[in-house]
């Protein structure tokens, strides 16, 4: 693709900038293959904003006719020249919330830079997009990308190898395609075993090790649905992989993310359950959990809502009610909590799925462990947490990010992070510089060579200057699981991501900051 031949007008003199928490202002705006990029002509500003165009979620344009041509002071002037006299109006609502205005002198050129916004925000070939072409002076691309391997995992869990192992089945990704090439499988079912029980679950995610709780040794497994169908069909391959893997318990745990009846509707259509004949040692809890079109149709109410300039209070309040995305915060931390309950306090294994078992699967599975365990709160642990289990697309993983706020927001000292990570991966998931958050499963990075074309965010954030941005300066390591509130009341709406481009909330982190520092200093004055 030549990206040029969709740059009619490259840039643009006289735009005005409207954007939050700043006056308007006059300058010059540029628009590039992956970047918008508007400069102040102030003499003494020097201000820029730089823009990915893969962070634009819409372009609404509108026209304001030149007053010359309404009171017909040029009556005989042609279409050119009437386009020339007019200006027109950009409204960009972004992914990260912000909303600019550009007014732009010329309507022809207004809708060029339009056009060009509106086709290179929505490129659809993934090496096409920025992070292919980023290039920064002080990294390479021979550098380390990552933090985490499976086979660094398994490595790292000594206690695992006696009943557990390192299977390479799905090397080509031919066995599942979203699965990594190796999975952590019972060490006495073997890979002919993997494969007939992959074919039983939905896209061929067949039962793996995702977590191995060091107190008791009880563990978290993810899988996809059973495809039983109408009549019922079994595995055996599939029934001695649970057996195995609760091996010395008597019981287990499946987390199904639907209802009972969403279950049953499901084996209807080719798909299913576990039936307690088949897995009699395992105990099947229903916890239904919206995803897909309905999520996303929660975060526009609540993005509504929160750009909602009425200072009607009740009616914000109903706006931020019916979106009702705070009910889906209280769902994943409950049934996260529930998950971290059936491991921790009750000693069982758990399996968890939902139909695909992907994204209901792994926020709860991901929820838990940072609940769970410290190695997950700190800083380095809860990166290599997310790039193990969770880089998906949102809104899902903005979800995840609320929900591990709201664990930010009731234990302060518990998590080793700070709000401003939070806020950054939020950002980054939409539209980033780097290929941590490209594509949806490991074979598609492979396709791309996302590793060896592009840089990783987790590397840099743990550099040290980013490293001191990122760390919570009132962290105290807990060996205690956190076992997060989830009355109404506990629950706050994440005004530090959904009301960022407010007044209120930048003199909050004004504040936030002024406290950071103080708490940096006395830090450092205890120590000398």
């Amino acid at each position: 693709m030549e990206f040029s031949e969709h740059i009619k007008t490259a840039n643009v003199e006289d735009v005005v900038l409207q954007q939050p928490l700043h006056p308007p202002s006059k300058g010059t705006l540029c628009i590039t293959s992956h970047h918008l990029l508007f400069s102040d002509r102030e003499e003494d500003s020097g201000r820029q904003v730089l823009l990915l165009l893969r962070n634009i979620d819409a372009v609404e344009k509108s026209s304001v006719e030149n007053l010359v041509n309404y009171f017909g002071l040029f009556p005989n002037a042609g279409r050119s020249d009437r386009a020339t006299e007019s200006s027109g109006t950009l409204v960009i609502k972004c992914k990260d919330l912000r909303v600019l205005q550009l007014e732009i002198p010329g309507m022809e050129q207004c809708l060029n830079i339009a056009q060009s916004i509106e086709t290179l925000s929505c490129l659809a070939c993934v090496a096409e997009m920025y992070p292919f072409f980023y290039r920064p002076s002080n990294a390479s691309l021979r550098d380390q990308w990552g933090l985490s391997t499976p086979e660094r995992h398994y490595t790292e869990m000594e206690a695992l190898h006696e009943r557990w192992r390192l299977s390479t089945v799905n090397q080509d990704y031919s066995v599942c395609p979203s699965y990594p090439p190796a999975v952590i499988v019972p060490k006495a079912i073997g890979d002919d075993a993997l494969k007939m029980a992959a074919k039983f679950r939905q896209g061929g995610r067949f039962p793996v090790l995702c977590y191995y709780h060091r107190k008791n040794g009880m563990v978290i497994l993810r899988s996809s649905q059973p495809l039983t169908g109408a009549n019922r069909k079994r595995c055996i391959q599939d029934e001695l992989l649970l057996q195995a893997a609760i091996e010395g318990s008597d019981k287990g745990y499946i987390i199904d993310t639907r209802s009972a009846q969403q279950a049953q509707q499901a084996r209807m259509m080719g798909g299913g359950f576990e039936s307690k004949s088949c897995y009699s040692s395992w105990k099947r809890l229903h916890r239904h959990m919206e995803r897909g079109k309905t999520l996303q149709e929660s975060l526009i109410k609540l993005v509504e809502a929160c750009g909602d300039k009425s200072p009607n209070m009740d009616r914000w309040l109903s706006k931020l009610e019916n979106s009702k995305w705070l009910s889906h915060v209280q769902t994943a931390l409950s049934t996260a909590g529930l998950l971290a309950e059936c491991v921790e306090r009750d000693g069982r294994s758990v399996l968890v799925h939902g139909s695909e078992g992907t994204g209901s699967t792994l926020l709860i599975s991901t929820l838990a462990q940072l609940i769970m365990d410290p190695s997950c709160r700190t800083l380095e642990g809860f990166l290599t947490l997310l790039e193990r289990e969770f880089v998906q697309e949102c809104p899902v993983f903005l979800l995840l990010l609320d929900c591990v706020w709201q664990l930010w927001y009731q234990f302060p000292l518990a998590l080793g992070f700070s709000e401003a990570l939070l806020l950054r991966l939020a950002t980054e998931a939409y539209s980033s510089d780097y290929g941590t958050f490209l594509c949806n499963s490991d074979m598609e990075r492979c396709a791309l060579q996302v590793k060896g074309k592009t840089h990783c965010l987790f590397r840099v954030l743990l550099k040290p200057r980013e490293r001191e941005q990122y760390t919570n300066p009132l962290y105290e390591p807990n060996e205690l699981a956190i076992w997060p509130s989830v009355h109404p009341q506990s629950l706050q709406l994440w005004r530090g991501f959904f009301l960022r481009w407010t007044q209120q909330t930048l003199h909050l982190e004004l504040v936030q900051e002024d406290i950071r520092n103080m708490v940096i200093e006395w830090g450092k004055l205890a120590l000398s």
